[in-house]
């Protein structure tokens, strides 16, 4: 759909920039709607153009049977905004309208919406990536930039050098150096050799990659990215004990059970909505890159849906980023699995750490006082995305608040084996004083919310999100609701797949095969 809107906004272009600022006929019954766009993410945007559906859809419609424009906007005037008038039916009161921009560089916005409450028209005022109108201090999450391999949009997000998630664009240096840990990691070796030679030939091909490979960066949570590697569901039963072995000792139990769950939980939504084929318990695949070793780097790589774990080793070092665990509905309310439910550690730690701030701390920690959107910004193909440094720093609270957020910070980090888990942590409360939490929600009591940990050493964020497979398709797509959560953790400033650790090894002991 991409290629073809933007086929027929380069048409478009020709259109004289003054043309009238009125789409389609009008009549005295019409509900005018005026979209005003401003954009400072980059210079000379060139052509805009604005594209909307409406909600309820009608019976046998979806988002892009639905999807009406592009609608080209008049270039900017004195104001600085691009504009464009279209004049809507009065049938439409009642009624939600979905819309987003696009220019013709294949930039795309997020998605917006607003409710025909009433018969007036309405202006709609936006400033490109943002969501708190021309103020422009608050944004969403960025629109996924790349939604299948072989693709030249995943071809130009891996063309780009990784450098990892910063506040500024420009990595703090010397923060993840070679090290003894102490802690071993010839179990985790074994358990992937055991594994390997288990296979055929066929399938190691399959799942073998250089440890320098893009094939790291190529993950994704949604259900149709093609994956390559060996998949559970093409695996023997002795394979597959073998894979789950991998699991077992590379991560804590707690970890293996949070994995175990949501798969468990796959299970029941691909139960749910047996159209979709892609969904299911098994749909799971794994990569090496490299092979084990006590010197040289290597790793693995579990990617499917609402589970993604890289597991990146150096000697003694491990690095578990990202790491993306997800889930669909969040509670099983029948089968074998009935009453499973996942994410209520990292829902009630992140609460309680929010509830226990002063009023003060709350106005600094709270970003966004409105949960309309998705936040998280960390997820796949955002390798390199910059994070404004934004909520209160741990700096600013009491001592028992700091314990709580490091409890918060070990919910997630404590998914490693223990000792390498340790390290961690140690990793993180050496960096407290520079550790801010963010916080996004309404004023509703009990709505979805959003937080963020973020400091040089990790990023954490756990997100309620908008529904993608469970709701009701007769009504309006609702917002954000806390039975679709995304949690995300980073290695910022560069030690995503233990990156910087490669970087460093390769400089040292391989510098002369350059």
């Amino acid at each position: 759909m991409r290629q073809t809107l933007t086929a027929i906004l380069l048409c478009v272009c020709l259109i004289s920039a003054t043309s009238t600022a009125f789409i389609g006929s009008r009549t005295n019954n019409d509900i005018q709607v005026m979209f005003k766009l401003k954009i400072t993410e980059w210079t000379n945007p060139d052509s805009v153009a604005v594209y909307w559906f409406l909600m309820p859809f009608q019976k046998g419609e979806n988002t892009a049977s639905a999807t009406k424009g592009p609608y080209f906007m008049r270039a900017p005037g004195a104001e600085g905004l691009y504009q464009v008038t279209i004049p809507f039916p009065d049938s439409v009161a009642g009624k939600t309208l979905f819309y987003r921009y696009q220019s013709t560089q294949n930039r795309t916005d997020t998605w917006r919406r607003v409710t025909f409450d009433t018969k007036e028209s309405l202006v709609r005022t936006d400033l490109w990536g943002y969501i708190d109108g021309l103020t422009g201090n608050v944004k969403s999450a960025r629109p996924m930039p790349v939604r299948q391999t072989n693709t030249p949009e995943e071809a130009a997000e891996l063309a780009k050098p990784l450098i990892g998630i910063t506040t500024n664009g420009k990595p703090i240096r010397n923060l993840f150096p070679i090290k003894k840990t102490g802690v071993g990691t010839k179990p985790i070796q074994q358990a992937v050799t055991i594994f390997l030679n288990a296979l055929t030939p066929d399938q190691k091909t399959k799942c073998l990659f250089p440890v320098e490979s893009d094939e790291w960066r190529k993950w994704h949570n949604i259900e149709f990215y093609k994956r390559t590697g060996i998949g559970l569901e093409e695996m023997t039963k002795a394979q597959k004990d073998l894979a789950f072995g991998i699991l077992t000792t590379g991560l804590s139990p707690k970890g293996l059970q949070k994995s175990t769950d949501i798969m468990a939980m796959e299970t029941y939504l691909a139960y749910l909505t047996p159209a979709n084929p892609l969904l299911g318990g098994e749909k799971y695949w794994f990569t090496f890159m490299g092979l084990p070793s006590d010197t040289e780097p290597w790793g693995w790589q579990i990617d499917g849906h609402h589970l993604v774990i890289n597991y990146f080793v150096l000697g003694d070092q491990v690095v578990m980023t990202p790491t993306f665990m997800g889930s669909e509905p969040t509670n099983i309310e029948s089968g074998p699995n009935k009453g499973l439910r996942t994410y209520e550690a990292e829902g009630k730690k992140g609460e309680a750490l929010y509830a226990s701030l002063s009023p003060q701390q709350k106005k600094k920690a709270r970003l966004w006082h409105q949960k309309d959107y998705d936040f998280n910004w960390a997820e796949a193909f955002k390798d390199n995305e910059i994070i404004a440094t934004t909520g209160i720093s741990a700096n600013d609270l009491s001592k028992p608040q700091q314990a709580v957020l490091l409890d918060l910070v070990a919910e997630y980090v404590g998914n490693m084996k223990e000792g390498h888990a340790r390290v961690k942590m140690a990793e993180v409360k050496a960096h407290l004083s520079e550790t801010r939490f963010t916080w996004v929600q309404s004023e509703a009591p009990d709505s979805p919310f959003y937080y963020r940990i973020h400091s040089p050493v990790i990023l954490i964020e756990f997100d309620h999100q908008i529904p993608v497979t469970i709701w009701d398709r007769s009504k309006v797509r609702p917002g954000p609701v806390k039975t679709h959560i995304h949690t995300v953790v980073r290695t910022p400033n560069g030690n995503d797949y233990g990156r910087d650790l490669l970087k460093e090894h390769l400089n040292r002991h391989h510098a002369h095969n350059k």
